[in-house]
């Protein structure tokens, strides 16, 4: 496991703070990861992406997530002042505390979002963006996630729904569970999160050799991630329909890779099919057998290699 050379917390904006290392060589290509979720925090696990011989890797984690505070996990963290705007902001405050002229991006799936907006809103920040399990968090591949995949896994999507409540609405289920996390009763808020993290887990296992890793956490992290995926995809991560594939334009002269496994029934492969039409100067590479960033790792570190030699 990489230790970190340097770490801290970082004030930005409505009274958060961010937590913060870097890895690797302090004299490489500087190298961004933005981790997936929203609400899953950075690891230093995610540093294996990179050569440490060459590149400086910053880790981060984003507003109420990880070691950032305040930690969305509790229910009085307002979460008004989290949005995908407000993300970009926190990179942009990241990379001059660092005193980062330009970096590679790398976005692991939420993080693909992220990484999309956060390119397109400072193109001339982004010497490359590199993006494995691509998602845009578009309003129907959120439809997809929460309602469409119980054609797939009838007798679970039953059970996910069955605990959003009575009343909830089965095309809005991220609305109701955000509402089950912000009840006054933390058996409620468990109770919510638990049944979260088990959808999660159960859409993301297409692939034999998969283990469930959200369902086994701690509480405090499910209720961490749950309460953040929940918010993000009730609002579409805050950004209009479409938004990300119509503006590549903005982006169209940064070198990148997108990296997908075709038995991603989480994110189907379309959405990256349709993102590189629009962007030509990324590659595509769709990883026969692989799942939900399961199988992934190899063409993304080939992808880093390339783009910063």
């Amino acid at each position: 496991m990489s230790i970190p050379h340097a770490h801290g917390h970082l004030p930005v904006t409505d009274g958060n703070t961010l937590y913060w290392e870097e890895h690797g060589t302090p004299h490489g290509t500087p190298c961004l990861v933005l981790h997936g979720g929203p609400g899953s925090g950075s690891h230093p696990g995610l540093v294996r992406f990179f050569d440490p011989a060459r590149h400086r890797v910053l880790l981060f984690d984003q507003r109420g997530a990880g070691r950032s505070t305040p930690d969305a996990a509790h229910p009085d963290t307002d979460l008004t002042t989290n949005t995908t705007a407000h993300l970009i902001d926190d990179i942009e405050a990241l990379r001059v505390a660092r005193g980062i002229d330009t970096w590679l991006v790398l976005g692991l799936s939420w993080g693909s979002t992220l990484g999309l907006a956060y390119t397109q809103a400072h193109p001339d920040r982004v010497r490359a963006l590199v993006l494995a399990a691509v998602t845009t968090t578009s309003p129907t591949e959120v439809h997809w996630l929460t309602h469409d995949m119980g054609r797939v896994f009838p007798e679970r999507w039953e059970t996910f729904r069955d605990a959003a409540g009575p009343g909830a609405d089965p095309h809005r289920l991220p609305a109701a569970y955000a509402r089950l996390l912000a009840d006054p009763d933390p058996t409620v808020r468990e109770e919510a999160a638990r049944a979260w993290c088990r959808w999660e887990d159960t859409h993301m296992a297409t692939t034999t050799d998969f283990t469930p890793f959200l369902s086994i956490r701690p509480v405090d992290f499910q209720l961490r991630f749950a309460r953040l995926v929940t918010h993000y995809w009730a609002h579409h991560a805050f950004l209009p329909p479409g938004h990300l594939l119509t503006n590549t334009h903005r982006m169209a002269h940064v070198p990148g890779a997108m990296i997908h496994g075709r038995l991603d029934i989480s994110g189907p492969a379309d959405t990256a099919h349709h993102l590189s039409r629009r962007w030509p100067a990324a590659t595509l590479t769709i990883v026969e057998g692989a799942g939900h960033t399961k199988g992934l790792h190899e063409s993304a570190v080939r992808a880093i290699d390339r783009l910063t030699r």
